[in-house]
């Protein structure tokens, strides 16, 4: 019999006290009652990681090293592990068996690097037996075991992905519980007129998701386009109809099929107003003449994976050697051990500045439609909000500002596009991760 399974995800606010655990426990419980059997993906409850984090500061200091990486994430492993027992034991008190799963008991295999793992395979015949059984199972998010059997984690937010990988694996459907109904046109925790989106196609997801939208881990959206996962954002509580994030047509589909798909070009191009607190911006400036550190430079980010924005370098014919980008704040212990020895070869001053956000615009054909980038640069100014490093492609416009001055700009931004948030035709668009344009560092 073909069961009609459906991966559900929990954030960590959604299990953050024992009241909230129990009904999730409900709701859980009852959808295997009513037929359609869940598979549950779990995160840490609460504060717990940032706890766990603290700790190790505490205990290790600001060191870097593969072997400290390595403790950090057996250390925070055990959030998410905590989490799904106490799920697990709240499901069968309810009268509805339950197992809690780690990453490895679940089959998920991944490799990389401590802190930034990626999914290599799932491996999900325990789950699918337990399932069959009528057991719920009940999987931590965020992590997988390597070849060499270390657990490792995914980054902050892994548990999405986590989710979309075993959907995949499964066939099954995907929804994401948070703290929030679904996906708005701007964080309604700051502009209180944000309207909740009923669809949202997902290389506009992708986009918001990497410019800062915290509702979905950007991987999760990249990943669920490529395994063609339709993924729901609900309100873990409101248990409304939430967001779609809907896939592109098949190749080679119908034109009737697609019918009312298509917006027209004069419609609203702007989906949502989207902004990044955890931002930092990295400069590296050598003065040893013409020497053209940007491949060095690139290379040792990637064997940390360390994801970049905004990048901007000097050009072969000047001088000296500068160039610049954004990360993660998170980060920042991260790229200072990466780049330790080109800065060193090369005398280069690295030069670290996080008192910044990112404010960005997402939506269609942003080049195309260059008005766009005009008109948020000029509603910052009137408000007297100072930009730098613009940065545009065909899905997002976005600006550095002072992070002071984040939250208003916000505000000014979805003022500015009001019309066309509300004018907004979504529709499903090719998948595809948007590249940053190169700008000049100053």
């Amino acid at each position: 019999m073909v069961m009609d399974v459906v991966v559900q995800k929990y954030g960590g606010s959604s299990l953050s006290t024992f009241n909230k655990l129990q009904t999730i426990a409900e709701y859980t419980a009852a959808a295997r009652r009513n037929g359609r059997p869940p598979v549950v993906v779990v995160s840490a409850r609460g504060d717990t990681t940032d706890d766990l984090l603290r700790a190790v500061d505490e205990v290790s200091g600001q060191v870097l090293s593969p072997m400290v990486g390595r403790e950090i994430d057996q250390l925070l492993a055990t959030g998410e592990c905590a989490s799904a027992a106490l799920l697990a034991l709240a499901i069968s008190r309810l009268g509805v068996p339950a197992l809690s799963l780690t990453g490895a008991q679940a089959g998920i295999r991944a490799q990389g690097n401590p802190g930034s793992g990626v999914i290599a395979e799932v491996r999900a015949d325990r789950v699918r037996r337990l399932l069959a059984e009528g057991v719920i199972p009940v999987v931590t998010g965020f992590q997988g075991i390597t070849g060499c059997g270390d657990v490792i984690t995914l980054g902050r937010g892994g548990s999405d992905t986590t989710a979309v990988a075993m959907a995949a694996v499964l066939a099954a459907g995907c929804e994401i519980y948070t703290d929030v109904d679904g996906v708005f046109t701007a964080d309604p925790r700051v502009v209180p007129e944000a309207r909740r989106l009923e669809s949202v196609d997902v290389g506009t997801m992708a986009e918001m998701a990497f410019a800062g939208a915290r509702v979905l881990h950007s991987r999760a959206v990249e990943l669920a386009g490529i395994s063609r996962i339709e993924l729901r954002v609900r309100g873990s509580f409101s248990r409304g109809p939430g967001t779609l994030i809907s896939l592109p047509p098949v190749p080679g589909a119908a034109a009737s099929d697609r019918e009312g798909d298509f917006m027209l070009e004069n419609d609203g191009a702007i989906s949502a107003i989207v902004h990044d607190l955890d931002v930092a911006r990295v400069l590296v400036h050598s003065r040893l003449g013409r020497t053209d550190l940007a491949a060095d430079v690139l290379s040792a980010l990637a064997s940390l994976a360390v994801p970049i924005d905004m990048v901007a370098r000097s050009g072969p014919s000047e001088e000296e050697f500068r160039m610049g980008f954004t990360i993660a704040r998170g980060d920042i212990d991260r790229i200072r051990l990466a780049l330790a020895d080109v800065t060193a070869r090369s005398q280069a001053a690295l030069r670290v500045d996080d008192d910044l956000g990112k404010v960005s615009v997402v939506g269609m054909g942003l080049l195309s439609r260059p008005e766009y980038a005009a008109r948020m640069i000029s509603a910052l100014a009137a408000e007297e909000i100072t930009t730098s490093w613009i940065s545009t492609s065909q899905l997002r416009a976005s600006a550095i500002v002072g992070r002071h001055r984040v939250v208003r700009a916000v505000e000014v931004l979805h003022r500015e596009f009001a019309v066309d948030l509300e004018d907004r035709h979504v529709l499903p668009v090719a998948w595809a991760r948007a590249g940053s344009e190169l700008n000049q560092p100053s």
